[in-house]
């Protein structure tokens, strides 16, 4: 069965003041000039404090202890360090873990705070952690639970890296921390949190400058030092910035594909009415640094007697040709309200072979968390419930 942990509101501080989380080299460094840091000590406390930020994981100013006692007070009266709120925490039978963060917007101390959903997905040899780039979404997919949450707003640089901050304390990945006893970690020697997915709640891409900005920091091999290669962002395909994305993070890049012609695209899909599979293919195939080392994957949910015939996968391997790609073969995970059903095992089989006989990796995606509601297509968070003149007010202050 699975755990629901009891750790409503551990670490929280709530925020009042700009934090220092989610800020680059340039953002830190105007922030030590608004302190009043004399020009030639900035450099060097620029680099403190991002080693404390995104190699530590410091919460507070006083574990900075290679900071003058003064400098810390300083930063701590004008800026802040506060984490998401840990509304709850759940551990699937598989080891999936999801947590339910709350984000309580600093410069906007009179909003509402909003919920968001993460969701860590460990294995032997590596730990995949799933992030939200948006409080609900606008793309209204139809298989897709979050797709039935209204957009709130749109996550900051901060709160997208908080999300990997945070697993990274829960899971023991920082000096000295401790993994959990409960659950599934990958075996010793490998951190805890390897991979990144911009797969969780939202369109990464209708939040481009903060997803873009979360990135970078991510990939920062002086900071939490993700390799490119391990992070993936996934667009239901927002054409303009696709070939943006690639040149300015050089990430891999998934796209959520589902249908082999436009008719049901525009069903599943609704940007494809916008940005249909001839546009969306082709900045597939200009997608910077594209290569037999650096394919794209596109995913494919499994849906009964919608998308799954033979006939549908023929002509996937066909409209793929030449573009560099691996492609995933995603059960459909049911939820509540959902018209749609699973194709059957053997179905799905059949479709695989079939892919894999056109030369292209298609591994069938594992369910995992489907008993907690943290599998692909599943997560909604509980801001839902906010009323509409809460949502409207945060709208308007945006």
């Amino acid at each position: 069965m699975s755990i629901s942990l009891d750790i409503a509101n551990a670490n929280v501080k709530t925020a009042s003041k700009p934090s220092l989380v989610g800020m680059d080299r340039d953002d830190l460094m105007a922030a030590l000039e608004e302190l009043g840091l004399p020009e030639k000590q900035r450099k060097m406390r620029v680099a403190q404090l991002w080693n404390w930020l995104y190699v530590n994981g410091a919460s507070d100013f006083d574990q900075m202890t290679n900071i003058a006692k003064g400098l810390r007070q300083d930063l701590a009266d004008k800026f802040d360090l506060s984490r998401p709120e840990i509304v709850s925490e759940q551990v699937s039978t598989d080891g999936t873990r999801k947590w339910l963060f709350r984000f309580k917007d600093p410069m906007q101390p009179n909003m509402p705070p909003v919920d968001v959903e993460t969701v860590y997905i460990p294995e032997e040899d590596r730990g995949t952690l799933c992030v939200s780039s948006q409080v609900g979404c606008t793309l209204t997919c139809t298989f897709c639970h979050t797709g039935t949450q209204k957009l709130v707003r749109n996550l900051t640089a901060g709160e997208i890296v908080s999300q990997i901050l945070m697993a990274r304390e829960r899971l023991g990945d920082y000096p000295g921390g401790e993994r959990p006893t409960d659950g599934i970690v990958p075996r010793a020697g490998i951190r805890s949190v390897t991979n990144v997915v911009m797969m969780g709640m939202g369109e990464p891409l209708y939040n481009y400058d903060n997803v873009k900005k979360a990135m970078l920091l991510m990939s920062d091999g002086e900071g939490i030092s993700l390799s490119r290669r391990r992070i993936t962002l996934s667009t239901s395909g927002v054409v303009p910035f696709i070939p943006k994305i690639g040149e300015e993070t050089g990430v891999m890049l998934a796209i959520s594909l589902h249908a082999v012609n436009d008719e049901l695209r525009n069903e599943l899909v609704p940007i494809n009415k916008k940005w249909p599979l001839e546009d969306l293919l082709e900045a597939c195939r200009n997608y910077p640094g594209l290569s037999n080392a650096k394919r794209i994957t596109f995913e494919y949910v499994m849906l009964k007697d919608v998308n799954d015939s033979v006939q549908d996968a023929k002509k996937l391997v066909r409209m793929l040709d030449g573009i560099p790609a691996k492609i995933n073969l995603i059960p459909f995970n049911p939820w509540p309200g959902s018209q749609y059903e699973c194709s059957s095992w053997a179905q799905i089989e059949k479709f695989a072979d079939i892919v894999n006989m056109a030369g292209y990796a298609s591994p069938v995606r594992t369910p995992r968390g489907r008993d907690i509601f943290a599998a692909c297509g599943q997560l909604k968070s509980e801001t839902e419930r906010m009323s509409k003149k809460e949502r409207d007010a945060i709208a308007a202050a945006e």
